[in-house]
């Protein structure tokens, strides 16, 4: 069988959506069956994933590849396309990684299993198609179709305030969405061609101004997404109301769309923008970072605490994307994904405290680690990967961005000293407040009224599974990163040589590097 021209990721983004179209006439009664249907169609198109990028997919090519192209609307250049390159590729075994782990911890769900199979299943398609499709205006519409099942799972499974945290949710990223249609069809129009290939608006002359004002509606687009502070309120309430396999899909993909997009669209299509807009994002990343980490330091919600920790370690993303380094772009790739296994493990613990438990507040908590030991063990590894302890993929990520970031040459000293330093503060906040987090729920003496009315056994075989399986990319990435650089590398270095190439300053003076803390003029 000759697999050269076999349509891989049109098959990857159709095949759990097709799936998830059968559900309702599978027989099943307690929703057994259903479930395993799920985990099925998940392993074989995380298998899929896998194999396509293995026999398809060429390491040292930083162009797209398994590019697929089918006509949709000719009179408007509208296709069905789809490709992949080293930006997407990551997080598309990503998506696939913790979408079928998610799958796996669904399993107690009883309450209505079909409806919640068949939007995870959809769900899984969309997510995908996000990262691989190259039309804007299908860019568009598969993101606003994934918007659709989260915010179903939010209000009929979540917690007590789940309508208004789905609610929250959906008009927050609806309507920063509009601002991606907005700037879709205003590129598209722009100039003499009709177009909505990313390629082919990648290409055409834009005016500086016209740059600008698509950078900024982009930014506000994928702030809401990222989340960037203030635009980012919506999560933790989305995630102080979502179950655990819905918190492993908000931390583990849906961030990451925000930041896939700020590359694909902000920085790789309008370079000329992206100079002057760069100290804006270091300066929200900072902000991010250090906010989050103070805010996350005072919450006493768990599941809220983890929420900020989120959005601080999300700050390090815009910073790399800022930092017109290859290390530090690199960096930012790797802390998405680093993030994504990290943050979906946190949160498939804290779903599996609250099972036992039936609280989220730390104040009613204590010493539960003398009954529940391994869960105990495994939420003390996956919090020292997310205080970026050496040896797992955190300190790997954050450490590529620092760098990265402090020897740059497109800022002053004096700016790359004061960011590296609040950096650092962030950094120094994060194992405060996620060890003061272990004492609370794990040690001490036992909160007696709490051990009395719960029965707190401790971790079963699949809970077990799907953290080890989330720690073994984790710490194999941080004792050898190039398992993941080396995906991306080549794309990355071709990006931020044309980052570099829309300063002058940059581009004029690469051995004799000048630094200003303000984006230099542009003009060609």
């Amino acid at each position: 069988m000759n697999t050269a021209n076999f349509p891989w990721l049109t098959t990857i983004i159709l095949f759990p959506i097709a799936a998830s179209l059968l559900i309702p006439i599978i027989p099943d009664k307690d929703g057994k069956t259903v479930r395993w249907y799920a985990l099925v169609v998940g392993l074989i198109d995380f298998a899929l994933i896998v194999y396509a990028f293995y026999t398809g997919y060429d390491f040292s090519n930083p162009d797209l590849q398994l590019v697929e192209s089918y006509p949709w609307i000719p009179q408007l250049d509208l296709k069905w396309s789809v490709g992949a390159d080293g930006l997407s590729m990551p997080l598309i075994i990503l998506t696939g990684f913790i979408t079928t782990l998610a799958t796996l911890a669904a399993w107690p769900v009883t309450l209505k299993p079909r409806l919640f199979y068949f939007l995870l299943l959809a769900m899984y398609g969309g997510q995908i198609a996000v990262f691989a499709v190259q039309d804007m205006l299908l860019f568009f519409l598969v993101w606003e179709l994934e918007l659709i099942p989260v915010y179903l799972l939010l209000a009929i499974w979540g917690g007590k305030k789940r309508q208004y945290a789905a609610t929250k949710f959906i008009l927050y990223t609806a309507g920063g969405s509009l601002f991606i249609l907005v700037g879709a069809l205003t590129m598209a129009f722009y100039g003499d061609t009709v177009t909505f290939d990313m390629r082919s608006l990648g290409l055409k002359d834009y005016a500086l101004n016209f740059q600008l004002l698509l950078y900024a509606g982009f930014l506000i687009a994928y702030a809401v997404k990222l989340p960037i502070i203030p635009l980012h309120t919506w999560l933790p309430d989305a995630h102080g109301e979502a179950t655990a396999p819905v918190h492993m899909l908000l931390a583990g993909i849906l961030l990451k769309m925000g930041g896939y997009a700020l590359i694909r669209m902000n920085a790789q299509m309008l370079p000329d923008a992206h100079a002057y807009f760069a100290p804006v994002l270091v300066i929200l990343g900072v902000v991010n970072i250090i906010y989050a980490a103070l805010t996350s330091f005072a919450q006493r919600n768990l599941k809220r605490k983890i929420a900020y920790s989120s959005i601080s370690h999300m700050g390090f993303v815009t910073i790399g994307i800022a930092s017109f380094t290859d290390l530090g772009l690199s960096g930012a790739v790797l802390q998405m994904v680093s993030h994504g296994l990290i943050g979906a493990s946190l949160f498939f613990l804290v779903g599996a405290t609250y099972d036992r438990t039936h609280t989220l507040m730390l104040d009613e908590m204590g010493g539960v680690g003398k009954r529940m030991r391994k869960i105990f063990a495994m939420f003390t590894a996956c919090s020292m990967a997310s205080l970026a302890l050496p040896g797992m993929s955190g300190f790997v990520a954050e450490l590529m961005v620092f760098v990265g970031f402090a020897t740059s040459d497109a800022y002053s000293p004096t700016f790359k000293v004061i960011v590296v330093f609040l950096m650092a503060v962030g950094v120094i906040l994060t194992p405060i407040y996620l060890l003061s987090m272990l004492r609370e729920i794990f040690y001490g003496q036992e909160n007696e009224e709490l051990v009395s009315h719960q029965a707190l056994i401790d971790a079963e075989p699949r809970e077990v599974f799907i953290i080890a399986c989330l720690l073994v990319p984790i710490i194999g990435i941080g004792f050898y990163p190039k398992l993941l650089t080396q995906m991306y590398d080549s794309t990355t270095v071709q990006l931020t040589a044309r980052l570099r190439d829309s300063v002058p300053t940059l581009a004029q003076h690469k051995e004799t590097p000048e630094v200003s803390l303000n984006a230099p003029a542009i003009g060609k």
